[in-house]
């Protein structure tokens, strides 16, 4: 079995559904012969040709826009935005457009794209690189949203986001693109979006988190583990719709919850987690559930390190909960 990085994945997921469904294309700036910013694409052009992978204007509503009208018309467009950051001029294409043709046109149509986007920090990339704006489009009904951390999952569920029948904005965690190589089959297979992956099982506490923060988190429960404590790790992978049933599994077995994101921490996917652990679960709850979250500020460039979460602040969260 091959080994990959993630975005060794990504364009491995990409060329197979190229390969398996003529109706799959990409386009984005820069997606064609340079291969992308980050060359996830690279060589897809020369392969599939202009036609299927197409560079675009630099211009985000352009992009969103023409894969609304070509996944209404039936194909099913890849569209890659350079920064997840860069989406902004795009968003009324893909929240008053793509978001509602289904519900809209009665089922009539759809709108079967895959929005895919270098997401968070952690890069020293400053306010304009480094953002994490999932919770944006989980507010929106009609999306569907990933975010990934490992190449294995990384393969698995694009290749279901792009066969899905709905808008799926895949957000890639860009320090995470390189970091890791980990086996990944060379064989087609899907994971189901939607459904978390419980990373470590454990009694004392539940860590929770998804994308870029997975790596603190794994690395926060092996040195509880090395002191005795035993930590449940999930990765919940798809933030909209999320895995309530693994959540709240989790949490009432161990009766005290920790969610980690790197995202603002005011109406965010973090605050929906612990909100809803809370309504469900509140009698068999040891603690109240903690969030350890970005701030509430633009991203900075000289304190990246101090936005992030770090393996000190989960560490000093789960002892306030353990304590409790």
């Amino acid at each position: 079995m091959p080994t990959m990085t993630m975005i060794q994945a990504i364009n491995t997921a990409l060329d197979e559904e190229m390969s398996r469904d003529e109706r799959v294309l990409l386009l984005g700036e820069d997606v064609g012969k340079r291969g992308g910013v980050f060359l996830a694409t690279e060589g897809l052009q020369q392969k599939y040709g202009p036609d299927r992978v197409m560079d675009s204007p630099l211009s985000e509503a352009a992009i969103l826009g023409a894969a609304v009208g070509l996944a209404a018309h039936g194909m099913r467009p890849v569209a890659e935005i350079q920064f997840a950051d860069y989406v902004f001029p795009g968003i009324d294409q893909l929240f008053s457009q793509a978001a509602k043709l289904r519900y809209r046109s009665g089922g009539q149509f759809t709108a079967p794209m895959v929005v895919r986007m270098p997401t968070g920090g952690g890069v020293k990339g400053g306010h304009h690189h480094s953002q994490s704006p999932e919770a944006h489009f989980a507010h929106t009904g009609g999306l569907k949203v990933v975010v990934v951390s490992t190449p294995y999952d990384t393969k698995g569920l694009l290749k279901a986001a792009i066969r899905n029948d709905d808008p799926v904005v895949f957000l890639e965690p860009k320090r995470l693109y390189r970091a890791t190589r980990e086996e990944v089959p060379g064989d087609d297979y899907l994971i189901p979006i939607g459904r978390a992956a419980i990373r470590r099982e454990g009694a004392d506490i539940s860590l929770i988190s998804y994308g870029g923060p997975m790596v603190e988190t794994q690395k926060a429960a092996e040195e509880m583990a090395a002191a005795g404590i035993d930590p449940e790790v999930i990765d919940l992978r798809t933030v909209m719709p999320w895995d309530k049933e693994t959540v709240l599994n989790s949490a009432a077995k161990t009766g005290r919850v920790l969610m980690i994101s790197e995202a603002p921490r005011m109406a965010s996917v973090a605050s929906e987690v612990t909100a809803t652990v809370s309504e469900e679960l509140f009698d068999q709850l040891l603690a109240p559930p903690m969030r350890v979250t970005g701030f509430d500020i633009p991203y900075p460039l000289a304190q990246d390190k101090l936005y992030m979460p770090t393996v000190t602040r989960i560490l000093n969260a789960a002892k306030k909960l353990l304590d409790y």
